[in-house]
């Protein structure tokens, strides 16, 4: 697919759809592998990972429930404020659960590291995290995701559910954005 014209803004593609839908395949295997085939309970932070949580779940296949919750930390721009709200919580608890946390993308680490001391709190009977991208020359906080999909540079990222004011999520592909 040829990257959109979005005006003043340069679209470069940074991983393609194909590669992001067989790396998607072999972190579903991955995590099957490590998990097992019982029940997990797959926790989307929106709006982000949405996209990719589809495909993953779909993947995954078995038993699977899906949650989400509301989290953010951009507030509409191209840097991490530092700060993370939960605008959202999950529905149903967790406790007792094999529960599989879904980011986009771990970027300063912020957002990760308080979600798995957050989620750790309620008790589930294990807590993995699975992020599409890690942006590790960004960090700020020391943390790693159980699984990564691609390790990208320092660049601010949009396409396949990354997004910048709301816009770009829809783009199957990952791509850099340049004003």
């Amino acid at each position: 697919m040829t990257p959109p014209n979005h005006g003043d803004a340069h679209i470069r593609v940074l991983i393609s759809e194909e590669r992001i839908q067989a790396r998607v395949a072999e972190l579903a295997r991955e995590i099957r592998e490590q998990i097992g085939d019982g029940p997990i309970t797959c926790i989307g932070v929106l709006k982000g990972s949405f996209i990719f949580m589809a495909d993953l779940v779909r993947a995954l296949g078995g038993p699977v429930r899906c949650e989400f919750l509301g989290v953010s930390s951009y507030h509409g721009g191209t840097r991490s404020t530092g700060v993370v709200r939960i605008t959202e919580d999950l529905r149903h608890p967790i406790e007792g659960h094999h529960c599989l946390l879904v980011e986009d993308i771990v970027d300063t680490g912020l957002t990760l590291d308080y979600l798995k001391h957050f989620l750790g709190a309620r008790k589930p009977a294990s807590l993995q995290t699975v992020a599409l991208l890690d942006k590790p020359g960004h960090r700020e906080v020391e943390v790693i995701a159980d699984f990564a999909g691609f390790t990208i540079p320092d660049e601010f990222v949009v396409g396949y559910g990354l997004d910048l004011g709301e816009l770009y999520r829809n783009l199957p592909f990952i791509a850099v954005y340049s004003p």
